[in-house]
């Protein structure tokens, strides 16, 4: 057997104990999904250097590969067009819930990487993000996951890492039908949520991560508005008395003070933001503010602007929203 026929092989014996096993049965119960596979991959599937599990052409598919003496683990969107996959418009919908499902978890993530093939040249490593739309395009590749190296391949954690996808995959499959958990309707529940610590990524990384794509965010938003208007008018890090504010902009006698989040949800940068915002404008003794502004580098939806404006016309608290691209 070669190389991927042998992981392909230990992958599906192991799946058996995992959630990501009963794929076959999950694609069953899904709108245009009925045929399917015993196993992950199949050996319709399964090429010289990489294989997809069956069906998923057409799908968010579960994806190896060899790459550079390294094994690529995931999940793939492949815009390239075949018998089984005429056109890629089929593909352009599931991109989008791809996309709201990675603005609403913008945290799941975290501890995996995107990276994407484009006239055959691969980019570099880049945090899991929304796919934009010059890559939804033909021929594009473009893979969410990890990467081991071939000579000491642990299959546990492969397995592990296509469990967490499998709700992702669900959603992109399930044509929209599925809502996702955040959107659930309030309901009380009693008692007191033993919530498990998570060992995703190490808490050092991922705050390396966090604050390098936060200082560029601040960069970028601290050029913009110091064009517009006038560098000796708008700060970075002003100390509030209660804590850093990230920037702010000094107009006539206000000042606006902004927020700066790096999730890729602005339903979760508001979340994140808001109550810091209020605490640097309203604590006791500090300096009165006009304008209150939330950064973050998703557009901001019908929902979260139904959202804001509910605060200022209730609460009437002058809270905003600003994208910030980069």
């Amino acid at each position: 057997m070669t190389n991927i026929e042998s992981i392909v092989s230990e992958i599906n014996q192991r799946a058996k104990t995992h959630p990501v096993g009963k794929l076959h049965e999950i694609r069953k119960n899904l709108p245009g999904h009925r045929i399917s596979s015993k196993y992950i991959f199949d050996s319709r599937t399964i090429k010289d250097l990489y294989a997809f599990h069956f069906g998923g052409r057409k799908e968010l598919q579960f994806n190896i590969g060899v790459e550079d003496d390294k094994l690529r683990y995931g999940v793939a969107f492949s815009l390239e067009t075949s018998r089984s996959l005429p056109k890629i418009n089929v593909l352009f919908p599931k991109i989008k819930r791809f996309n709201d499902f990675i603005q609403s978890y913008p945290e799941e993530y975290l501890d995996m990487r995107m990276w994407h093939y484009k006239d055959g040249v691969r980019s570099s490593d880049y945090m899991p993000t929304s796919i934009p739309h010059e890559l939804v395009t033909k021929g594009v590749f473009i893979f969410l996951g990890k990467r081991q190296s071939l000579t000491l391949l642990d299959y546990e954690c492969i397995l592990n890492i296509f469990d967490r996808l499998l709700p992702l995959y669900e959603y992109v499959e399930n044509n929209g039908n599925l809502q996702l958990p955040l959107e659930a309707p309030f309901e009380f529940q009693p008692g007191c949520t033993t919530k498990k610590p998570s060992a995703k990524v190490t808490q050092a990384q991922k705050e390396i991560d966090m604050n390098l794509r936060h200082n560029a965010l601040q960069e970028a938003l601290w050029s913009k508005l110091s064009k517009k208007y006038g560098d000796k008018n708008v700060g970075t890090e002003n100390q509030s008395g209660t804590g850093s504010i990230d920037l702010v902009v000094h107009q006539n006698s206000e000042y606006w003070f902004y927020e700066i989040k790096t999730a890729y949800s602005p339903r979760v940068c508001i979340r994140e933001a808001i109550g810091q915002l209020l605490e640097y404008a309203f604590w006791p003794g500090m300096q009165t503010v006009t304008r209150l502004i939330v950064v973050g580098e998703g557009a901001l939806d019908k929902g979260g602007e139904k959202y804001l404006c509910t605060l200022r016309n209730r609460f009437s608290l002058p809270i905003e929203y600003e994208q910030i691209a980069i």
